[in-house]
C-alpha cells in the first residue's frame, strides 16, 4: 500500500548555534512537537540523525534517508555555526492523520509563532508525494519535490494539503482542505 512521504522546509531567521533565548525555544518547542506528533495514528516515523545532533545537519549519517540536501533557495550557511533552516523528512499512512498532526495540537500552536521564527521567502515550506510500501524517500527526493512543487504547482508528483491527489494520481476529493494558500506570504 503507498504510503505518502512530507518533506518540510524553513529558514530560519538566526542559525541553529545561535544562543538567543527565541532559538532555544524554536528547539525545546520543536523538540516537543515532535514526541507528540510520533504518538499520532497513521505517523509511520522521520528521518533522524544516526548520532541525533541537531546541530550537524549536513555532515551528518541519515542511513536509508540519504545525504541531507537543501533547496536551490537556501543562500545561508552548511557549517554548524552558519546553518539557519529547520527540515523534517516523514511518512505517513494518509492525508488525514497528517493533517490532523499537523493542524491541531502543539504543533498548531508552533505554527502560529512560525514566523517569529522563519523568514518569509516566498517559497512552498512543505510537499506531499506518495511512496510506494517500503520506499524511504531521501532528503534528495523531497527537495526535488519541493522545487518542482514551486516551479510547476501541485501535481499527482509534488502537492499540497490544498491541492492534493490519491496514490493513483487523481484530484484527491476529501473533506481536509488545509490552509487556505499553500503558498508563504
Amino acid at each position: 500500500m503507498p504510503r505518502l512521504a512530507l518533506y518540510t522546509f524553513g529558514v530560519l531567521k538566526s542559525p541553529l548555534a545561535d544562543p538567543a533565548p527565541l532559538t532555544r525555544e524554536f528547539y525545546d518547542i520543536g523538540g516537543a512537537v515532535y514526541r507528540k506528533i510520533s504518538q499520532y495514528p497513521g505517523y509511520l516515523g522521520h528521518a533522524e540523525a544516526a548520532d541525533g545532533d541537531r546541530g550537524v545537519l549536513f555532515e551528518a549519517d541519515w542511513g536509508a534517508w540519504g545525504k541531507f540536501a537543501v533547496p536551490t533557495w537556501y543562500g545561508k550557511g552548511h557549517t554548524r555555526e552558519t546553518t539557519a533552516l529547520a527540515a523534517t523528512l516523514s511518512l505517513w499512512t494518509d492525508l488525514c492523520p497528517a493533517f490532523d498532526a499537523v493542524y491541531t495540537g502543539l504543533h498548531r500552536e508552533a505554527l502560529t509563532r512560525r514566523y517569529d521564527w522563519f523568514e518569509r521567502t516566498g517559497h512552498p515550506n512543505y510537499v506531499f508525494w506518495w511512496v510506494s510500501d517500503g520506499v524511504i524517500p531521501t532528503w534528495r527526493d523531497g527537495v526535488s519535490r519541493l522545487e518542482h512543487l514551486h516551479d510547476h504547482g501541485s501535481a499527482p508528483h509534488a502537492f499540497t494539503f490544498h491541492h492534493s491527489y490519491t496514490p493513483d494520481g487523481t484530484p484527491a476529493r476529501t473533506t481536509v482542505i488545509g490552509p487556505k494558500s499553500d503558498q508563504v506570504r
